[in-house]
Order: structure tokens, then sequence, then C-alpha cells
């Protein structure tokens, strides 16, 4: 793991974002599917709680939200007619189009449908007293990241990838559409990135080191490795991701760094 997240990426200059009830927005993107993704959105959200932050988790995937599942949540948020009451699970605040519809109803919809349900969910959400609102944006370059960079006012963005070169060209489309939109790119993340066997030998499954060259390619900061491991997918699965069920397994250890790293960049200059 890096510590040396603190202070590279212009803290100074952080505003705050425009979502009422929040502090800072931070995104979790990769501009490609099946990397992990919204793994590690709900992981850093729980890593934060843990250490002493007030975290929100919008789940901003419209076409495919993962929060209802990762967090085992069935039931529909309040309403007051004027806006929507988050659900908190694991002391998190949570929103997702998934928690609105049956769980394989397809969202058929247009890019104005979906910019739409983005502006309720920021606009129309009672968040209530966050450090933090973390966002799992669908893979891709398009109407949501849009939304987001244009009227959300992102206070930064951590872009996951695992190592091979076919998840990377998209990773590459992404890093240019947040710089050419001005949002902050706080790292990158190999996610997935060997697996130890139960011979004690490490295996680079997806191949080695691509994500760290890619940071460097575009001078871009990069913030460590998570390693495969059979137990995060399996906590997945099961509703309780592994910084909530273990907060003392390797992986949730990592998280933890990360958060720690996340939360000194944000608040130090304070």
């Amino acid at each position: 793991m890096d510590d040396t997240l603190k202070g590279k990426t212009g803290a100074k200059n952080f505003t705050k974002n425009h979502i009422k009830g929040t502090k800072y927005t931070i995104a979790i993107s990769s501009a490609k599917g099946g990397v992990g993704k919204s793994t590690f959105a709900t992981n850093i959200a729980l890593a934060l709680k843990s250490i002493g932050c007030k975290v929100g988790l919008l789940d901003a995937d419209i076409y495919g939200p993962s929060l209802p599942k990762l967090f085992s949540i069935n039931e529909k948020p309040e309403s007051d007619g004027q806006t929507l009451k988050p659900i908190v699970k694991y002391g998190i605040q949570c929103m997702s189009i998934g928690f609105l519809t049956e769980e394989q109803t397809p969202m058929i919809w247009r890019g104005p449908m979906v910019t739409s349900a983005i502006k309720t969910f920021t606009q129309k959400v009672s968040w209530k007293d966050l450090d933090f609102i973390i966002v799992d944006m669908p893979p891709g370059t398009g109407d949501t990241q849009l939304t987001f960079a244009q009227e959300i006012n992102m206070d930064g963005v951590i872009i996951i990838s695992t190592p091979q070169e076919i998840a990377l060209q998209d990773v590459k489309r992404g890093i240019k559409m947040f710089d050419k939109l001005k949002v902050n790119i706080l790292g990158l993340v190999d996610n997935m990135s060997y697996f130890i066997g139960d011979d004690g030998k490490k295996y680079s499954i997806f191949g080695e080191g691509g994500v760290e060259k890619t940071a460097s390619e575009f001078d871009k900061k990069f913030l460590g490795n998570i390693p495969l491991n059979p137990e995060i997918g399996k906590q997945g699965d099961l509703g309780i991701p592994i910084v909530e069920h273990d907060n003392q397994h390797e992986i949730s250890k990592i998280y933890i760094k990360f958060a720690e790293n996340i939360k000194k960049e944000f608040f130090e200059y304070k």
C-alpha cells in the first residue's frame, strides 16, 4: 500500500460539492465493467465509516445497480412526496435505483431519463451530515459521468482497474474524459492484481504492473494493489462486504489504509 496520497492532489483547492447534506463527493470509476468497482465502492465506504467518518453511498449505475445485492437491501426508501430518505445499512446512508425497482426489472431508458434519475438522487435525497458521499459510477464515459462532472462538482475520482490491457484501454479513455472535464483524479488502484495459491506462490492471473504503468503514463498517482481473494466475492454475495464482516482481514486492512489516506487528504487542511 502507498501511504503518500496526502498532499499530492491539491487538497487546499478542494471545494464543497452541491449535494446538500454532504461535504465531499468521491466517485469510484473504471470506464470498464467487471473490474470490481462496485465492490471497491462498498468496501471503501465501510472503511471510511470504520475510522470515524460519516458516509453515504450512491449507486449511480442506473442500468446495472449492485448496491441492493452487495448490502443485502430489499426495502424501498421512504418518501415525503418531495424527497427520498436514504436507507441506512451498516451505518452507511444508501441510495440506488435498485431500491425502487424489482431485482430483475431492466431499465430500458434513454439518456435523458438516466440524467433525470441522477439529478433526483443528488438533489432530492435527504442526505444528512455526511463527511463523504461515495458514488459508484457505471462503466463507460456517458450521460452519468457528464452529469456528475458538469453539475455536481465532484471533489475527486478514484479509478479502478485490473492489470490486463483490455481493461486498461477503457481506463485510459476514462482518464482522458475526467481530465477534459477537469475532475481531480485522486489516483488509480490495481484490483485483483494477483492471487496467492495454497502453495504460497503469487500468481498474476491478469498480468502484472499494467495499472501502475498507466498511472505513470498519464502522470497520475498509483494508490496500490488489492489482491484477488475468494472471501471478497463470497462476502459480497452474502451482502456483508468484507470490511464489515471482518475488519481485521488482510483485505480489509488494505481498504482501511486507503480510507485513512483519503481522510487525511480531505481533512488535514480544514
